[in-house]
């Protein structure tokens, strides 16, 4: 068998930091972008350091599992498929010195051809082998309709704790040889992969439009709204800060203590579905003036067993690694992570990681409500007869 390749959006050097990818025109679009549109992508991260290291990138085309696909570069690249990471800024008047990277999707050296899964892929001039981060986006065609109903009456409760989608595709403009088996469909919510899931079969199909109903994958427990923070000024405390205090050569930040939600009511919260934002309130540019500051969460719960609590966010890239899972303090009796975050708003919650699951939970400690307003992220692929790549239509 084929083993299976890690695509996951990742940081594999632990000093680059605050990896963000965005339409350039939209700060909060998932990364898609449709093709033959103009639109691009900006993939932002930094580099904890005083000097520019000579970063090089690529990309591999993905199929709708997120595997490389089985063609060649010139299939989906019209350019050479490496280029030199050329926008380069150094931070100013910070006590945590670092390096600003950006780059932009498509560009003059690197135009796309085709539509589906892409991993960008970042690694050092030379050493093409040693990874240093990689980012997942998307291309799409819309050449396809689609329908979205989301609801609380769901097949396992009535307006408790879960909700349930509904999905109909409509074809009428791309012709598919058999409807039964030619779309695969993968749903994301709030952009977490860890809980995703991926149909491969409708429940029926009338005409040119293909519907999945009642499908036992596409019930979500429902969670509940992101918690939020804002640090970005030392002038005063933001939402949800503590208290600031300098211990060189960093500043520290305290947030607030958190208790577990899942036994309290519903509290709607206008949130942006886990994401977060680089801002300091006096800089005139965010990605070389905000600071880095070691950032301390503190859950006030008693200790748990039978598995581990982790921050989740954009900025933990919705992985469970030991950068972000918490630790128990027996003296304060709290669940406690510190770690390095870039001044502005932020976007989190508490994930319940049961031993031997890779799937968070957010019953036990922020509880599920029905009410809560999720993001759901639906992509539709199809496999042309003789092709040999998935495409996002």
């Amino acid at each position: 068998a084929q083993q299976t390749v890690d695509t996951h959006t990742r940081i594999f050097d632990s000093s680059f930091k605050s990896l963000r990818t965005s339409l350039v025109d939209s700060y909060y679009a998932p990364p898609v972008i449709r093709m033959g549109s103009g639109e691009q992508l900006a993939v932002e991260f930094d580099q904890l350091s005083a000097e520019r290291r000579y970063l090089r990138y690529c990309l591999v085309h993905c199929d709708a599992m997120w595997q490389p696909s089985q063609i060649v570069e010139s299939e989906y690249i019209d350019g050479f498929n490496e280029a030199e990471v050329e926008s380069v800024s150094f931070s100013s008047a910070t006590f945590a010195n670092y390096v600003h990277y950006s780059i932009a999707l498509p560009n003059d050296d690197m135009q796309l051809r085709l539509s589906g899964n892409y991993l960008l892929k970042v690694y050092e001039e030379g050493n093409p082998d040693n990874v240093l981060l990689q980012q997942r986006f998307s291309v799409v065609e819309n050449a396809v309709g689609l329908k979205v109903d989301v609801s609380s009456r769901t097949d396992v409760d009535y307006n408790n704790s879960h909700q349930q989608l509904t999905l109909a595709v409509d074809t009428r403009d791309y012709p598919i040889d058999n409807l039964y088996d030619g779309l695969k469909v993968a749903v994301l919510q709030n952009s977490r992969d860890d809980n995703s899931v991926l149909l491969t079969r409708p429940s029926r199909v009338a005409g040119t439009v293909v519907s999945f109903e009642h499908e036992p994958k596409l019930i979500f427990p429902a969670g509940n709204e992101f918690r939020r923070f804002e640090m970005v000024t030392t002038d005063y405390n933001g939402m949800g800060v503590e208290r600031y205090s300098y211990h060189a050569p960093y500043y520290h930040v305290e947030l607030q203590r958190d208790e577990p939600r899942s036994d309290r009511a519903y509290s709607y919260d206008r949130t942006q579905f886990g994401r977060f934002t680089i801002r300091m309130s006096s800089a005139n540019d965010n990605n070389t003036e905000a600071d880095y500051m070691i950032t301390h969460f503190a859950l006030h719960s008693p200790r748990l067993t039978g598995g581990a609590v982790y921050v989740d966010g954009e900025f933990t890239l919705h992985r469970f690694g030991n950068e972000n899972r918490m630790s128990y303090n027996e003296e304060t009796g709290c669940y406690e992570l510190s770690t390095m975050l870039k001044q502005g708003a932020y976007n989190y919650q508490y994930l319940w990681v049961p031993d031997g699951s890779s799937v968070g939970q957010t019953a036990r400690i922020e509880g599920d409500f029905y009410q809560t307003v999720n993001q759901y992220e639906i992509l539709v692929y199809n496999r042309r007869r003789g092709e040999r790549y998935d495409r996002l239509i």
